[in-house]
């Protein structure tokens, strides 16, 4: 299965084709980047094993893998533990974003064609009208919303020319999410004007302006996380949860279709109840 931004999020299961191991390294970094396994949380793998249908063998291996993306963090023979957040840490992985992403929609700007422009306008179509949903306080699976700002964001540097820039971006993209995700960032219609902002830049081709609105599109999140200290909560907090922690099986979010969860307040990683995230 290709790894991208949120493929293993939406990708495939041992259902539909792929082994059971890759069906569990899809569920492990979802459950990783939409902060349902909590920064610092430990994995203990008895635990896991029953979660995730894998053999310890096979997750050590998945884990390993996770840890080389930079979303778990080995600890030798004290097991893995999600790796923690922080503020520097969000910083640094927006800053590689907008380097890598700025870059590659000022390749894209200039060698889309037509049907690029249609996936552009297609794609934020479906985030816009998800966004209005949000923005009337409407139930909607908030999993799926991010599925179409990824999706948005990938449309506008599809046409860059490079497959290894897009599969970059797509790693970094991942963990600037679960940034999103741990910190319940909304920022409402501020992040739905940004992207009508990035959508006239691409239809102008005008990179220039395309730079600008995604530097203050990305800037603005991180600040509006800094200025909450949204972050801070996991510096101690979730080391403490249980060696074998896993995601509950209870019932913690509303279930979309494909898991994802609804604009109805839930209960975060340490059990007390957080509004829907947004924002870009």
């Amino acid at each position: 299965m290709q790894v991208e931004a949120l493929s293993a999020v939406y990708g495939t299961s041992a259902s539909d084709g792929g082994t059971i191991g890759e069906a569990a390294y899809g569920r492990i970094r979802a459950d990783i980047v939409f902060g349902r396994l909590a920064p610092g949380q430990k994995l203990g793998l008895d635990r896991m094993r029953e979660t995730y249908g894998a053999g310890i063998s096979t997750l050590r291996e998945l884990l390993s893998r996770l840890a080389s993306e930079g979303l778990i963090v080995a600890e030798g023979q004290r097991g893995f533990e999600v790796a923690p957040v922080s503020d520097d840490d969000f910083r640094e992985v927006t800053s590689l974003r907008l380097l890598l992403e700025a870059h590659a929609m000022e390749e894209s700007f200039a060698a889309g064609g037509l049907d690029w422009e249609g996936g552009v306008v297609a794609a934020h179509h479906k985030l816009a009208a998800l966004e209005h949903r949000l923005l009337a306080r409407e139930d909607v699976d908030l999993e799926v919303w991010k599925r179409y700002d990824w999706e948005f964001h990938r449309a506008l540097i599809a046409a860059c020319g490079s497959k290894l820039l897009l599969q970059t971006h797509a790693a970094i993209y991942d963990r600037y999410l679960r940034y999103q995700m741990v910190a319940v960032v909304f920022r409402g219609e501020a992040a739905a004007e940004e992207h009508r902002r990035l959508l006239d830049s691409a239809l102008a081709r005008d990179s220039a302006a395309g730079r600008q609105a995604l530097a203050e599109h990305l800037g603005n999140c991180v600040r509006h996380v800094l200025e909450t200290g949204a972050l801070g909560r996991f510096g101690s907090e979730a080391r403490r949860s249980p060696a074998d922690a896993v995601p509950p099986a209870g019932p913690r979010i509303t279930r979309g279709e494909r898991g994802g969860s609804r604009t109805s307040a839930r209960p975060d990683a340490t059990g007390r109840s957080r509004a829907p995230p947004s924002g870009g």
